[in-house]
């Protein structure tokens, strides 16, 4: 049953953003050159960040190098020369608004602000009418963008889905309708699971949860097995789960999901174990799992904040002690600050490797590195050399086509490739896995999947491993 008591006090939620962070007493700790860079980049991407991880996070002794600061704070290098250049001298020359505003909309599409066809390829229709707020990508699953949780308690400086926050409608996903959803579930069985994503959907407070969710319980939805909540509150503000004015019923409305027979999984945006070190970011993780949910836990992997396999391993660790579930490494996505935060795919490989290696078969549920690529989420397994030619393995977690699911293939090796339209087929097989207008298709597969019933008619392939270091 639910703890009524709390073991900590109830402090408020306080945002920082660039209209108020001169006011706070860590603004003295920033260099000319660090405040100058915030001012330049927040007016392009994305700043808000709170009181809790200034004041519990962050580590102002070792500034520039500390991961939450660069997670939470913009950095010069986030955009490149030339606009940050554009941007700081019409700032400092006190141009026009209407002239600042139409250079950063420049930058911005130039920024590749909804990648994987998220407009043109995910909304789905219902008789006819396209459904706002709502992503089909895989058969399974369907994502959903209540308007109210298209904020969040801080911004993720990499965030994928940072054209969420930047005030351009057009650019915008976002649902006003739960009725749209629940119709759109009724018409598509196939559906087992949603994920209520944003933004971060636990920003809303309870009551406009609840509103979200209810409807989902109906009967006539019981094909719907799992419900999913992304959501980087746990690491951001797990006060919303402990000490919050209303994090009581919150917690009463997950026991509520869970007594329907339903899944409740809270997919717990962590990116470094720094986040799971206070008091209350562990207690939030315990409220959560008493209630009968499930908390997973996923990140990309990201420059200057966890390229190290020794972070993830110990974020492995810390969250499977806390009876979390490792889930996903992501590869840093192709929009917005990329360029400041991607590594290559054979780096990000070699610290998952590194990671796995170091923690036991509890944290061995995490996936990855993954790329959630157009035609799905795509993983590498590691690299060969294949007929004299070094490659990638890969394989699709999820695909737009299913059928390509958990079959290998194989694309050239390219050290400096940070994503997946950097790669080519290795061979003449291996094409149709990156033909991205048959993945987007209905178009009957061209692959041939050979399957030997017998163990002696079972070829080897002639693979010869690489020495690695």
């Amino acid at each position: 049953m639910l703890q009524k008591e709390t073991i900590h006090g109830s402090p408020r939620f306080q945002p920082v953003t660039r209209r108020n962070v001169k006011k706070t007493p860590q603004w003295g700790r920033l260099t000319s050159r660090q405040r100058r860079a915030l001012r330049v980049v927040s007016a392009v991407l994305p700043f808000k960040t709170n009181r809790y991880i200034m004041d519990e996070l962050i580590d102002w002794d070792r500034l520039q190098d500390d991961p939450m600061f660069q997670l939470t704070f913009p950095q010069r290098d986030m955009l490149a020369p030339d606009d940050f250049h554009l941007i700081a001298c019409l700032l400092d020359s006190g141009a026009e608004s209407s002239v600042i505003k139409s250079a950063v909309q420049r930058i911005r599409i130039a920024l590749n602000p909804q990648p994987a066809g998220q407009l043109s390829h995910n909304q789905p229709t219902l008789d006819g009418r396209p459904l706002a707020g709502l992503q089909h990508k895989y058969e399974q699953t369907v994502l959903y963008f209540p308007s109210q949780g298209q904020t969040c308690h801080a911004y993720c400086t990499f965030c994928f889905r940072w054209a969420q926050f930047v005030r351009e409608p057009e650019l915008k996903l976002e649902s006003r309708q739960v009725q749209d959803l629940v119709s759109y579930l009724k018409a598509h069985r196939e559906v087992t699971d949603v994920l209520i994503t944003g933004g971060d959907p636990m920003i809303m407070s309870t009551a406009a949860l609840r509103r979200h969710i209810e409807p989902l319980l109906d009967p006539e939805l019981e094909h719907l097995r799992s419900i999913r909540i992304g959501t980087k509150s746990v690491a951001y503000w797990p006060h919303r789960f402990v000490s919050d004015r209303d994090a009581d019923e919150c917690l009463e409305l997950f026991e509520q999901i869970v007594g329907t027979g339903k899944h409740l999984a809270i997919m717990g945006h962590y990116n470094h174990p720094v986040e799971l070190s206070t008091p209350v970011s562990r207690e939030a993780v315990r409220r959560i799992r008493d209630t009968g949910a499930q908390v997973r836990m996923q990140s990309p992997v990201v420059r200057h904040v966890n390229d190290d396999p020794v972070v993830w391993a110990d974020l492995w660790q810390r969250g499977v002690e806390l009876g979390c579930v490792p889930y996903y490494m992501f590869v840093e996505r192709d929009t917005g600050a990329q360029r400041y935060f991607e590594i290559p795919l054979t780096r990000a490989w070699h610290i998952f490797r590194k990671a796995y290696q170091q923690v036991s078969g509890l944290a061995r549920t995490v996936r990855g590195p993954s790329m959630s690529a157009f035609p799905g989420k795509i993983r590498i397994l590691g690299t060969r050399v294949i007929d004299g030619q070094e490659a990638f393995i890969l394989d699709y977690l999820q695909a737009r086509r299913p059928e390509l699911v958990r079959i290998p293939f194989f694309a050239r090796y390219d050290p400096d490739a940070t994503w997946f339209d950097q790669l080519k087929p290795l061979r003449s097989e291996d094409a149709a896995f990156f033909d991205h207008e048959t993945t987007s298709t209905n178009r009957p597969p061209t692959i041939q999947v050979r399957v030997h019933d017998r163990p002696e008619h079972r070829r080897p392939q002639p693979f010869t491993q690489t020495p690695r270091n």
